[in-house]
């Protein structure tokens, strides 16, 4: 098996949003005169890591014990995220070069939503990397940690999901990976490497990833099942 294709996540692995993302639900709390204790503020900064609009306002009404309709929540936490904030992540632009010399397809799978999408493309051009290769919950009947996002950018790229390596930075984002069978790279960008537990391999920064080394083994691994 030869790896042909690189799927990445997009928040927290190709631009630094988590921190808006976070800051966001504590001030639509703030709007509220909603002060969560300190465990609770861990708690959710937990459990919302890598999960979709939706699901993190299931878990900040709970939390928060919210009395709000979820759809009200999702449309007001999308207007308080701090898009024009958002930068590209280290490193990312000379990997993306490299895997570009390497021919390998490559595509974003997000938990963001369209609109989300739509204002960070306009903000840093990601379709300048990925064409229309970038592929967000509304593809999907379900996000992350369901594999469905990373199946359907799979295919749409036209590549097996075992044939396609990808770049995660949350817990639920290697899971579906994962579960879509493919290998995962665990991107430590929040400084929390025990979220990577499921990882194939954890880096600090995209230039411990050894591109060719990972593209030599994997055709060394097709040559000895051949065998």
């Amino acid at each position: 098996m030869k790896y042909k294709a690189i799927i990445f996540d997009m928040d927290g692995t190709i631009i630094y949003s988590e921190h808006l993302w976070y800051a966001a639900n504590l001030e639509l709390l703030n709007n509220r005169n909603i002060v969560l204790s300190q465990e609770k503020k861990k708690q959710l900064e937990k459990e919302i890591f890598g999960r979709t609009a939706k699901d993190s306002c299931l878990i900040l009404k709970e939390i928060a014990q919210l009395n709000d309709e979820i759809e009200s929540l999702t449309c007001e936490l999308r207007t308080l995220e701090r898009l024009h904030e958002v930068v590209l992540v280290d490193g990312f632009l000379a990997f993306h070069a490299r895997a570009q010399k390497h021919n390998l397809k490559m595509a974003i799978a997000t938990n963001a939503s369209p609109s989300t999408v739509e204002q960070i493309n306009n903000a840093l051009k990601l379709n300048s990397f990925f064409a229309h290769h970038i592929y967000n919950v509304s593809h999907v009947a379900q996000g992350k940690p369901n594999p469905d996002i990373y199946l359907h950018a799979a295919a749409q790229l036209g590549i097996a999901p075992e044939e396609c390596i990808a770049i995660e930075d949350s817990q639920h984002g290697l899971r579906a990976a994962r579960d879509a069978g493919m290998f995962c790279i665990g991107i430590n960008t929040s400084k929390q490497p025990e979220r990577l537990a499921l990882a194939d391999l954890i880096i600090n920064h995209y230039d411990e990833i050894d591109l060719e080394k990972l593209l030599k083994a994997s055709i060394f691994a097709q040559d000895t099942e051949r065998f």
